[in-house]
């Protein structure tokens, strides 16, 4: 598949999607993609807190993102959730919509929406990494590329994560008599950073702080094999001796990791790039692992997508915007609010709680 060359009907393509204080909104299809306040219609790329709110009316994802949604939010996931596989497609008013794979997180897409000739891809949050929990980013040639910029300085080249697995690994063989706690987002980073653990040949049982079992539940339920984990709860200190202890990044510089054996903190973040940030948390083993693609990730997705004009969303958006120029592409800051950098694994506050067992009834966007 080719993006168009001839000048599309639909163009200028502000005629038909705009950033309004909601968020982005498709007109000619009456919805807005990843909406920060609830919306009558909402097009979900993936299932972090910043991208996917409670309380929209009807939502439009992969199936993935909606079990993942319907797992943080109960019946405040959405009135009705219709799903939508990669690569299928859906009308909604008169825009085609179809998702591919963002490589971002399990479930994660790319919204590719087409109208009148004029192809518009919002990627969402996405990465470049090979990651054994979710599919690979597809690019999309197209007439309008939506990018975040996360990591959109060239400051940010993030390292293999093999090498950084590795230290870690290393560390754990280093100090037998310490436990190992590494700060991760409930939602994607989690489950990757177990799974690249598992890639390099550790098998002993990895231990799970609370806030972060049932996604790793959940990830298993849809077929992300992530060894033998056990829950770090009501066991005594001498328990993890020797061990890896997977917890919110909130959690391992508070009391909750002094019950551990002298732990070793890690962080697994792309600003672990940033030692400042490392050594203001207490980060004694800074590991970069990202979910966001990193600058020169970003550079290329540009070039791969050959679209003739590029909207930059949160992150270092001006950075990406004078790169993009000096390639000949228009391109513009969206300035779109309400999206975390990387703190993803956060929920919102509710107005009512998950209810337990709850399923949000099935419906149709359209």
């Amino acid at each position: 598949m080719t993006a168009p060359t001839a000048l599309p009907e639909a163009w200028p393509p502000e005629s038909w999607i705009k950033v309004l204080p909601q968020g982005l909104y498709v007109e000619p299809g009456d919805f807005f993609v990843d909406p920060v306040r609830p919306a009558a219609r909402a097009v979900i790329t993936h299932g972090h807190a910043d991208h996917a709110r409670p309380n929209n009316e009807r939502v439009l994802a992969t199936p993935d993102t909606l079990a993942i949604m319907r797992a943080r939010y109960g019946e405040a996931a959405g009135g009705a959730l219709q799903p939508l596989p990669y690569g299928e497609t859906v009308r909604i008013g008169e825009v085609d919509v179809r998702f591919v794979p963002a490589g971002h997180v399990l479930g994660s897409a790319q919204a590719v929406m087409e109208y009148r000739g004029c192809r518009i891809v919002v990627s969402g949050d996405y990465k470049r990494r090979a990651d054994p929990t979710c599919a690979p980013f597809e690019p999309v040639p197209c007439d309008v590329f939506v990018t975040e910029a996360t990591f959109g300085l060239p400051v940010f080249r993030h390292p293999p994560d093999g090498g950084e697995i590795a230290r870690l690994l290393h560390s754990v063989e280093l100090f037998p008599e310490r436990s190992h706690v590494v700060g991760a987002y409930a939602l994607g980073k989690c489950q990757r950073v177990i799974a690249l653990i598992r890639q390099a040949g550790y098998d002993k049982p990895i231990f799970l702080h609370g806030a972060h079992i049932p996604l790793c539940n959940l990830y298993r339920e849809l077929g992300v094999d992530l060894g033998e984990l056990v829950p770090a709860t009501g066991l005594k200190k001498d328990a993890f001796v020797g061990h890896i202890v997977m917890a919110p990044p909130s959690a391992v510089a508070d009391r909750w990791a002094r019950r551990l054996p002298d732990p070793v903190v890690a962080m697994a973040s792309g600003w672990m790039t940033v030692r400042q940030r490392a050594r203001q948390r207490g980060v004694e083993l800074p590991l970069v692992i990202s979910d966001h693609a990193d600058w020169d990730e970003l550079c290329m997705t540009l070039e791969e997508v050959g679209a003739p004009e590029v909207w930059v969303t949160h992150g270092r958006e001006e950075a990406l915007v004078h790169h993009a120029t000096g390639r000949g592409i228009r391109a513009r800051a969206l300035a779109l609010v309400g999206f975390d950098e990387e703190g993803q694994g956060e929920l919102p506050d509710l107005e009512q709680p998950p209810a337990a067992g709850a399923a949000p009834a099935q419906g149709a966007l359209l």
